[in-house]
């Protein structure tokens, strides 16, 4: 089997390298692509990654690259559209073109964050921002498409390599004796491995089972706020560690209007995940096994 990877070197991306490549043969492709081959990994150019597909001719494409600066795409949402609506969008048309399967990740950001009530697949869909309308799109433009396809809605995705909240969290704490963390909004930390492990398991299934195919929610289980977060980090690491003194004395619950964004962040991003944990017979892990996981490594 030939597998497209798009964003290798993201969170995402390098963990998929890691997953999808006991399944096949992996062409993995950054931004830069591989210009001596003819090959386009831009999302920036819809139609140059469709032409690669079609010169490719994988039975896989795993979409892992997208614009993720929420904020920034206030900004510039021309860009974000063309990187979260029309990439896609032409990758699921050049999909379906070659019989391939797509895998493309998708948000939380999708939903208004209204309530408390983790959201299901088929709940309605209201976005608050440019991110997640652009977003959206994409779904839509790849469910249009016809193209056999697995698109897994994540949110507060973290990695060991790279920046992350609870690593920022570290350092502020050894740094400030008083720190403030957004407290009213919640969801479930979730690591790029855990992601990229269960993308595999659900691609190996739905090359033989088809009908699998279609939208899923996919996070760690389990809930907490920014500011619990932030606290289970820091005790944490105050266990792991007791011989590194922390600076912080305070940790103070704040809500989301003490530090405003461009973008409207969702209050509520629960994802039900229990779709797609029935439909590949799958077990998700609280989200602390992976934050500590890290932790681990990191301290």
């Amino acid at each position: 089997m030939k597998i497209l990877l798009l964003g290798k070197n993201g969170q995402l991306g390098w963990e998929l390298q890691r997953s999808l490549a006991p399944l096949g043969e992996l062409v993995a492709l950054d931004r830069t692509g591989e210009p001596q081959r003819g090959l386009c990994g831009d999302l920036a150019q819809p139609q140059a990654l469709a032409a690669t597909v079609l010169q490719l001719k994988p039975d896989l494409i795993v979409n892992a690259a997208a614009h993720t600066a929420v904020d920034r795409a206030e900004s510039e949402p021309d860009l974000a559209h063309t990187l979260n609506a029309l990439a896609p969008g032409a990758l699921a048309q050049a999909a379906q073109a070659c019989a391939a399967l797509l895998v493309h990740y998708s948000t939380d950001y999708v939903f208004d964050g209204s309530g408390t009530a983790p959201w299901h697949e088929h709940a309605a869909t209201g976005p608050l921002n440019v991110y997640g309308r652009s977003k959206l799109e994409g779904e839509r433009l790849i469910a249009a498409s016809g193209a056999r396809h697995l698109i897994f809605r994540t949110s507060w995705v973290y990695a060991a390599r790279g920046g992350n909240f609870a690593k920022t969290m570290w350092q502020l704490a050894r740094e400030r004796e008083r720190l403030t963390v957004i407290d009213d909004q919640v969801g479930a930390p979730t690591g790029a491995d855990l992601i990229a492990d269960v993308s595999a398991h659900a691609i190996r299934q739905t090359l033989r089972q088809p009908q699998a195919g279609g939208i899923y929610h996919l996070a760690a289980a389990g809930e907490t706020s920014w500011h619990g977060y932030a606290r289970w980090v820091i005790d944490s690491a105050r266990a792991l560690h007791p011989e590194q003194p922390l600076a912080v004395q305070e940790l103070a619950p704040v809500p989301s209007s003490a530090f405003p964004t461009p973008a409207r962040r969702p209050l509520n991003s629960r994802l039900d995940t229990s779709r797609l944990r029935q439909t590949f017979d799958l077990n998700l892990p609280e989200w602390q096994h992976g934050v500590r996981r890290m932790l681990i490594e990191m301290v």
